[in-house]
């Protein structure tokens, strides 16, 4: 009900009468043609009466209704249904330049961002000095932790976390069964790597969280920092990976003195492995 007052008749594409109106905004039987409803059907659903409600005709309220991305799945919670997925909106396109900030002020310690798909999107100076995220790889986050030679001469622990990188990746395409775009990274990681194919074939599945990963740095030495995995509800599309030092082997101390003057001039020339 609030949110048919809060739709005009000219916004809705209604003629406009000469006679003034007791309802602010939409009337009900308004909005129950423009969906193409029953009027009696419409007061039910708004009165929140146990009737048979599709999603398609959720949909069309939701359009009359001019309804967000966040009120339309709040609708199909409302109605018990099982709300879409969750879409980027229009507005919310532009959040790029803050999550730069975001990964920017967790300097020194490495974080990037990542699509659903797990390309890099974007990732701080610590993410290249530490992890090796770099132009003249794939730039994918499951193509290069299997084919990247420098990342995994790097990572101690990299036979234990490849099956947990594997399920988590499963866990991703099994929410988007129909995606073209999983299909795609699918198949060319299993075409490059045959301990993927083998670690797919074991049907492992795990949502993203934590790990734990063991870095011997060229320089600084052994890193030891935990991913977390975060997600933005109005990017849906994104995930912030960011990686805390743990107290073991001074990591946070070896990470300060990277970002350093010093440390950047330790790391400016390529160093084997």
């Amino acid at each position: 009900m609030s949110r048919r007052a809060r739709v005009s008749p000219e916004e809705a594409g209604l003629p406009v009468g000469g006679g003034r109106r007791r309802t602010p905004g939409l009337r009900r039987e308004e909005v129950a043609v423009l969906a193409g409803v029953g009027a009696s059907w419409y007061q039910w659903l708004e009165q929140g009466r146990e009737i048979s409600v599709s999603p398609q005709v959720l949909d069309a309220v939701a359009r009359v209704l001019r309804l967000s991305n966040a009120e339309r799945r709040h609708l199909y919670v409302l109605a018990g249904l099982n709300p879409p997925a969750p879409e980027v909106a229009p507005e919310k396109r532009d959040m790029c330049d803050g999550l730069r900030r975001l990964i920017d002020t967790w300097m020194p310690y490495p974080a990037h961002i990542m699509d659903r798909y797990y390309n890099y999107v974007m990732h701080n100076e610590a993410a290249a000095v530490v992890l090796g995220m770099r132009a003249d790889v794939r730039q994918n986050c499951l193509v290069d932790f299997f084919t990247d030679p420098m990342y995994r001469s790097r990572s101690r622990s990299w036979e234990r976390n490849a099956r947990t990188v594997v399920a988590q990746f499963r866990a991703a395409c099994a929410a988007s069964p129909d995606d073209e775009g999983f299909r795609e990274v699918l198949a060319e990681v299993t075409a490059v790597s045959a301990e993927f194919a083998a670690l797919w074939a074991e049907q492992d599945i795990e949502d993203q969280g934590q790990v734990r990963k063991e870095l011997n740095h060229p320089v600084a030495g052994l890193l030891v920092v935990e991913s977390t995995v975060l997600k933005v509800p109005a990017r849906p599309d994104l995930y912030i990976v960011l990686h805390t030092p743990l107290e073991e082997a001074n990591t946070a101390e070896k990470l300060e003195w990277l970002a350093s003057p010093e440390g950047r001039r330790g790391t400016m020339y390529p160093v084997a492995g």
